[in-house]
């Protein structure tokens, strides 16, 4: 599924689900010879890692992460970076209960999308899908610190507590994250008692990115704040997303909004470091917000998959408050944006000021690698196409419906000015690939079988 891909030149697709055999991530973008250790993608999983205070999840996790591919001596080789980590307590005869059951809070969709689903805490769904992302943000953190950007996070509310100014010096070793001693004591307190009462609360996270220079984002679809608030929000727990003053910028004029510029920069920051699309070089800041746990310790009424009345068991191994453990994980997700982001930049220049073959090679490779991924979800939808038009008893070819693709084809053809001839074989080849696959049913060669 394409859907489990973020990036379009710090790529990175995770994989795994909570009670498989792993979890993890493959990027690939990354330029050879970065600086990376083992040891810089743990210290980021060891802030998400489950088992670490009576706020969290009591999963013993060591989440120990094993780079598998795309690192020799230290460096990175230009190859696909490929972060595994093992999962060691599972327990999945714990979830035995719920197979039948439909999870309130939880990804129902799944089955209607797919026809299947993993009810084994949540499988793909689950929060730990957020491993690879945590160890993916760890890479996009090493290229960011090359260049000067910082990228932290902190939790400003739960339970409606609003946190104060942070001490950050002190962030990591507050076991809520919000650096604000008291506070955090409040936050504590009020994780403890929904716990205790077999509930769950919810609240809000801030990440802010330092050194960010002016320029990053392309309108109008690519937009800055439009890129991070797709990643922020495919994060599992997260209801809602704001940049710089959000939605309290409803509230105010233009004149109290507006970030007046002088010749020193910018004297306010309320669009959080983003204007039209593009960095201002301002500091980047958003703010999720993040749902209660789903999963609590009391018992809910649901019904089964046949719709039948039923309720799901207390209890569990879950997090009180998700907010705590999903601060690097966003974190990690700024990160991966930044990175791709600046990497298109970049790529923009030198492919437009390109002098030297190898730089047009790469660009052409990776147009190319656009092209055969969208050929290849183009044969696997003809598959399905086939299997319609089986049930439905129809036939496999279909003159009149060809005439009118081969039209819309040479047309956009032209758009994009690919020439007139080429255009024509390629769908030629396709049309005939796509018979063949909804004749047979599968991906497999056409030549391979002849």
């Amino acid at each position: 599924m394409p859907s489990n891909e973020l990036g379009d030149h710090f790529r990175i697709l995770t994989f795994g689900e909570s009670h498989g055999l792993a979890v993890g991530v493959v990027i690939d973008g990354v330029r050879p010879g970065l600086a990376l250790s083992p040891r810089d993608i743990q210290v980021e999983r060891d802030r998400r890692r489950p088992g670490t205070s009576d706020r969290v999840s009591p999963r013993a996790e060591p989440d120990q992460a094993e780079i598998v591919s795309g690192v020799f001596e230290g460096r990175t080789t230009g190859a696909p970076i490929c972060i595994l980590v093992r999962n060691r307590d599972a327990r999945s005869a714990d979830y035995q209960a719920l197979a039948e059951l439909v999870r309130p809070g939880h990804g129902v969709g799944w089955l209607a999308r797919y026809g299947v689903r993993d009810w084994r805490g949540g499988g793909r769904t689950s929060g730990r899908e957020t491993v690879g992302r945590v160890a993916a943000g760890a890479v996009a953190r090493r290229l960011l610190a090359d260049r000067g950007v910082q990228v932290r996070g902190r939790v400003v509310e739960i339970a409606g507590i609003q946190a104060g100014p942070a001490d950050w010096d002190w962030i990591d070793a507050d076991p809520v994250r919000c650096g604000d001693a008291d506070a955090s004591a409040r936050m504590a307190a009020a994780i403890r008692a929904a716990r205790d009462d077999g509930d769950s609360v919810g609240g809000i996270v801030e990440v802010t990115a330092t050194g960010v220079p002016a320029g990053l984002g392309d309108p109008v679809f690519w937009k800055l704040e439009a890129e991070l608030a797709r990643a922020l929000m495919s994060i599992g727990a997260v209801r809602g997303f704001e940049v710089g003053d959000g939605f309290q910028a409803a509230r105010v004029t233009g004149l109290a909004h507006n970030d007046r510029p002088t010749a020193e920069g910018f004297r306010t920051n309320h669009a959080g470091g983003v204007l039209g699309g593009i960095s201002t070089g301002q500091p980047l800041v958003v703010r999720l917000a993040v749902k209660p746990t789903p999963t609590v310790g009391r018992s809910q009424p649901t019904v089964d998959l046949a719709g039948r009345p039923g309720a799901t068991p207390g209890g569990g191994r879950h997090d009180p408050c998700i907010c705590p453990r999903l601060v690097p994980v966003a974190e990690a997700m700024v990160a991966c944006v930044l990175a791709d982001a600046w990497m298109r930049r970049d790529a923009g220049d030198s492919e437009a000021d390109a002098a030297d073959l190898p730089t047009l090679r790469l660009a052409i490779e990776h147009e190319d690698d656009a092209l055969l991924a969208a050929l290849g979800r183009r044969m696997a939808l003809s598959v399905r196409v086939g299997e319609l038009k089986r049930k439905l008893g129809l036939a496999v070819q279909d003159p009149v419906r060809e005439d009118a693709v081969r039209r819309a084809w040479m047309e956009r053809a032209a758009l994009y000015g690919v020439p007139g001839d080429l255009a024509s074989d390629v769908l030629d080849r396709v049309l005939v690939a796509s018979r063949d696959v909804q004749s047979s049913g599968d991906l497999e060669d056409p030549d391979s079988t002849r």
